[in-house]
């Protein structure tokens, strides 16, 4: 007989306030003796660059923190692939104490990342081969002008799986594909005992059986973290298995961890303020139709195009009068978005301005999570170079009536493609996404120019 433990943690996001404790526990559980062997993995999306300290150390902060965590192997999120330029990507793991497996992310051509295994073996102390096989979510919409290669699923795991034959006990998944894909998994290849998920932000309390395969998920934010137990028999095949969560709130806190945790920002804040980027004039003193206004401009400008959408809930503060920093963008906009170039044949450009102020009143207070977002709610769309007349249902461009057959090009967001209020931006829109400078570093760029210091 053998038991194993395994803890797992999934979607952290860079929440800090939640590190000193998961130490703490990770530690504790792996010292008990009432198991045989003790795996720690996690699945992704463990940075995010809307922390002042994630972005000012690109990530760096985050491998640190988790090398005390001691984790036996992790797989990456779109957080960590999308969100970050390739040559961050690179580098991210050069002082990791712990491997990446990932069977489904490439370069361009097609090697494997150094710093990634397609898969990896564990043998326990009792003899146990347990392989292990990550995935990432595939979106080959973002990856590609990233300039990486992400496989689909059905093409990476028959690979993954044909190296690893004869190999392995027991099999493990560690994904960042979410709770439907990770199903679909385990319906396709009854070859995983346990999948170990993220990116959905499910949680699942006590694991989900499907296939025989246990899927599991915390979560997010570090506000659980995973526990299974695998009982073995002597052939090394599974006899029983179960898994839990542990709510961090429950999980005792000690004096230091509010100045540790509030340090993290205060040394993030620091090294991004150090940063400085313009000098903007009184007029942007609490302004934020000004600050609008000037990122128009700035997307436009970056994008070569007359046109431009944006919309106001992507604005957490107004920027302020006076020198502006890298901290005082990071905080006003601190999402992972990238801008795109849009071109559209005039009927369709009619057609997604309909979209939009068929929506307006509807975004103006509606609640967004998730597609790289990070402010609270939507808001109202602004335009550069579009005037809308609804009474008449005309749309002028740069002052003159749109032309249905002429070709425009806008400057967007991924944000808005992937969304679902704007369809007609993702069906008929030739949309180059422009990589690797992030919505708040196009910005920055354009009023250090503008407003120099």
């Amino acid at each position: 007989m053998e038991k194993i433990r395994i803890l797992h943690t999934n979607d952290l996001h860079s929440h800090f306030e939640t590190f000193p404790k998961i130490r703490r526990f990770l530690a504790s559980q792996r010292a008990k003796a009432d198991v045989d062997q003790v795996f720690t993995f996690d699945a992704g999306d463990f940075m995010d660059r809307s922390h002042p300290l994630s972005d000012a150390s690109n990530g760096q902060a985050n491998i640190k923190l988790m090398n005390q965590f001691n984790y036996d192997a992790v797989t990456i999120g779109n957080n960590e692939g999308i969100s970050n330029p390739h040559q961050v990507v690179e580098h991210l793991f050069d002082h990791a104490n712990f491997p990446v497996a990932l069977a489904n992310l490439c370069e361009e051509d097609d090697s494997m990342p150094k710093w990634c295994h397609r898969s990896l073996i564990f043998t326990t102390e009792k003899g146990t081969r347990v392989g292990v096989i990550g995935l990432t979510a595939p979106y080959p919409m973002t990856y590609g002008p990233n300039n990486w290669h992400v496989k689909m699923l059905f093409d990476a795991i028959p690979q993954a799986l044909k190296e690893l034959k004869g190999k392995y006990d027991i099999l493990i998944g560690i994904t960042h594909i979410g709770l439907k894909l990770d199903k679909w998994v385990a319906e396709h290849y009854p070859e995983f005992d346990i999948i170990v998920g993220g990116h959905s932000h499910t949680l699942l309390e006590h694991g989900l059986e499907v296939n025989d395969c246990l899927i599991t998920q915390t979560g997010k934010w570090g506000r659980n973290v995973g526990e299974i137990i695998l009982k073995l028999d002597d052939n090394h095949q599974i006899i029983a298995k179960s898994a839990c969560v542990h709510p961090t709130k429950l999980m005792s806190e000690v004096s230091g961890d509010e100045a540790e945790i509030s340090g993290y920002f205060e040394k993030g804040k620091e090294l991004l303020a150090a940063e400085k980027i313009a000098k903007l004039p009184a007029e942007f003193e609490n302004n934020k139709l000004k600050a609008i206004e000037v990122s128009l401009d700035a997307i436009a400008d970056f994008a070569g195009t007359d046109l431009a959408m944006l919309s106001s809930g992507l604005f957490l503060t107004p920027f302020k009068s006076g020198v502006i920093s890298r901290f005082d963008l990071q905080n006003a906009l601190p999402h992972p978005m990238h801008v795109v170039r849009s071109t559209l044949k005039g009927r369709d450009l009619w057609r997604l301005v309909m979209e939009i102020e068929k929506n307006r009143h509807f975004l103006e207070h509606y609640n967004l999570v998730g597609m790289s977002f990070r402010g609270k709610i939507f808001g109202s769309v602004y335009y550069k170079g579009i005037t809308v007349d609804l009474s008449q249902r005309k749309i002028l461009v740069k002052g003159k009536e749109l032309n249905p057959e002429a070709y425009y090009d806008i400057a967007t967001l991924d944000h808005y493609i992937l969304i679902p209020f704007f369809p007609t931006l993702a069906i008929v829109g030739e949309n180059e996404f422009l990589f690797p400078k992030f919505l708040s570093w196009v910005i920055g760029d354009y009023l250090a120019k503008k407003y120099p210091l």
